[in-house]
């Protein structure tokens, strides 16, 4: 009985589901004090333990009632709309332990559907996947778990005998529902919880890395910066702008608690080059942009953001003042493909000032750029000083990108 149990659908017949005898069937007994007693000892320790009382509220129903079989039939309708999950079972059905049954095709979908006490006589006339396990059922009393108007699934207990339940089993039973309906939900919350926490822990360690990094590489642009710069005000001004890159990638790979899951975080390529190069693209309404931005999606991982924010700024900051964006007219084409292990990026200029050739030194800009992607991703840079404008093939490590 492992795995779904399901058959045939057919119309249940009528004299399956006698819950009208209930009430005409007087009580057995009646120690009502003695089920209160029991209900609140339950109770007290529902508090501390919710998931852990629920075992001992179907034993209390198999107690009552004096069944031969107890059980949950819990329903999850956002996860698991179709079946029930059989939980906490105890006496001869005890070895049904996490078995499936089907939500529309079961005395529980009865049950639920109803919203009430249900009394069937051996539903196995009509529900195939109980008698093809095997199962006899003379009478099973079932009582929906309802909390909020959410539906949690079903109490039941099985007699071994016809007309064995009664209108004070019912009674019991509907009472002993309401505490397991709370328990569930009280377990549920406190997963939930015990969830949140442990996702608040990630995203604590992950902040904490992240931040690391970007000192790091914070710390090394101040030490270079210093060795090249010629006043402290260029070497502000350099700073700067580096340091809005880095927070224009932060901002994009930032994480909230809800988002963390089964996926890692990632930015993709085209959202991560947007970002820093629109502070040099004025197109607004009727302007045309100044980029040209196109390739396939590509996850880029939180500290490759970072490199890949610097580098792109770079380019950017010097073709604002010696390129293609220093004039009205320039545009800057930006492509990129994957080819196996590796990532080919290439910068394009045009409608710049008319270049004569490679420069005849490398400023820090650049040499930060090559280092970045010789040094984080694996990579090489190549140059090549076209009249028209500067054309810049870049190529990454894939498997650097994605970190």
């Amino acid at each position: 009985m492992s795995g779904i149990l399901h058959s045939t659908t057919r119309p249940a017949a009528a004299d399956v589901f006698i819950t009208s005898t209930l009430m005409s069937r007087p009580p057995r007994r009646a120690d009502e004090r003695g089920e209160r007693l029991a209900l609140q000892a339950l109770a007290a320790r529902m508090a501390n333990n919710p998931a852990d009382v629920l075992p001992h509220f179907v034993d209390l129903a198999m107690t009552m009632t004096d069944a031969i079989a107890a059980g949950l039939s819990l329903y999850d309708e956002e996860t698991a709309p179709d079946v029930f999950e059989w939980r906490h079972l105890r006496g001869s059905l005890a070895r049904f332990e996490h078995a499936q049954t089907p939500r529309k095709h079961s005395p529980c979908g009865v049950t639920l559907d109803c919203n009430g006490p249900t009394l069937a006589a051996y539903p196995e006339r009509v529900y195939e996947w109980i008698s093809d396990a095997g199962i006899v059922v003379p009478e099973v009393l079932l009582v929906p778990l309802y909390i909020g108007g959410a539906p949690l699934g079903t109490l039941w207990v099985v007699s071994e005998e016809d007309g064995h339940f009664d209108s004070g089993d019912a009674r019991m039973i509907g009472e002993l529902a309401g505490f397991v309906g709370i328990a569930l939900r009280m377990a549920q919350n406190e997963a939930r919880l015990r969830q949140a926490l442990e996702q608040q822990e990630i995203v604590a360690k992950e902040m904490s890395h992240r931040l690391k990094n970007i000192f790091a590489m914070a710390d090394g642009m101040i030490r270079i910066s210093a060795r090249s710069a010629q006043t402290p005000a260029d070497m502000a001004q350099a700073l700067s702008g580096r340091l809005h890159a880095l927070a224009n990638a932060h901002s994009l790979v930032r994480r909230k608690v809800s988002d963390i899951g089964a996926a890692s975080s990632a930015t993709d390529l085209s959202e991560l080059i947007q970002a820093i190069v629109k502070a040099h693209d004025p197109a607004e309404g009727d302007v045309a942009s100044r980029f040209s931005i196109k390739g396939l999606p590509i996850d880029c991982g939180d500290h490759a953001s970072n490199g890949i924010a610097l580098v792109i700024h770079e380019l950017a900051t010097n073709a604002a003042k010696y390129g293609a964006l220093s004039q009205k007219d320039g545009h800057v084409a930006i492509r990129w493909q994957a080819d196996g292990d590796r990532l080919f990026l290439s910068w394009v200029e045009t409608g710049g000032p008319p270049i004569d050739g490679a420069p005849n030194q490398t400023g820090f800009g650049t040499t930060l750029a090559e280092r970045t992607v010789r040094g984080q991703f694996r990579g090489t840079v190549d140059r090549e000083w076209r009249t028209q404008g500067l054309v810049v093939t870049m190529t990454l490590a894939l498997d650097r990108v994605g970190v």
